[in-house]
């Protein structure tokens, strides 16, 4: 099995801020799109908290890419260009699993770190035309903007079960306390087992600590057939799922 790292929704590049945490509940704001999407942020019901966030440089108004798009217990995301390759180029498919994470602020003290907010078990991907045919596919409740104008040629729809995170415990922050931003608690396995984009061994620090990559949407580990990688996702996922 390959688990994915796969980072989403605002940074200090798209979008300009960090997503906020509302009474609980972390809310990953998708980015801002100027083209190749039919979905405002006033669509997804993130009018008010987007021109808040940005204080105004966003509003309702604004499309969105609304990927991953949740709904229903279920997810469809895209993806292409480079970060499509490096999935291909490492085999993900069919039965593995996306951690999406994201840059967050903390609702008391506004710290910025990053934590994971979403998960999905990949049942089908493929092209946007392509996937419609596998036997698993259920359509998405909006128009996905993998589907809407011109992609490179290997753009690429995920599909399968997912949820977002309904509250906020440390244990899906990846940031430590205090920071910096892209330092990260992780579990031991994670460098006996390798991280994509993280081959340098000066990343790996004490204590089980990550120097994570500024750089790069998508981190693949190939956990085989390891119990302890898998125990960990089991709890991540409940985690997610409030379970």
């Amino acid at each position: 099995m390959k688990l994915v790292f796969s980072r989403k929704g605002f940074d200090s590049t798209a979008g300009g801020a960090p997503s906020p945490i509302v009474e609980g509940v972390p809310v990953s704001l998708p980015i801002p799109a100027r083209d190749r999407s039919r979905t405002t942020f006033a669509d997804r019901g993130l009018a008010g908290l987007v021109a808040q966030t940005t204080r105004g440089r966003l509003t309702g108004q604004d499309l969105c890419h609304d990927d991953p798009m949740f709904a229903d217990g279920l997810c469809w995301f895209g993806q292409c260009g480079a970060a499509q390759g490096h999935l291909a180029k490492h085999g993900v498919g069919p039965g593995d699993h996306f951690l999406f994470f994201g840059l967050f602020a903390d609702p008391e003290t506004g710290e910025r770190h990053h934590r994971i907010f979403g998960h999905m078990q990949v049942l089908a991907m493929g092209s946007p035309d392509g996937i419609e045919r596998s036997a698993h596919w259920i359509a998405p409740p909006r128009p996905h903007p993998h589907r809407e104008g011109d992609w490179p040629a290997n753009n690429t729809i995920w599909f399968g079960p997912g949820k977002t995170a309904r509250h906020a415990p440390d244990a899906l922050r990846l940031t430590v306390p205090g920071g910096p931003l892209n330092l990260w608690s992780v579990p031991s396995w994670l460098r006996q087992r390798g991280l994509t984009y993280h081959d340098k061994p000066e990343r790996w620090r004490r204590g089980g600590l990550l120097d994570s990559a500024r750089r790069g949407q998508e981190f693949v580990c190939d956990i085989g057939r390891a119990q302890e990688p898998r125990r960990w996702l089991e709890r991540i996922a409940a985690l997610i799922e409030g379970t």
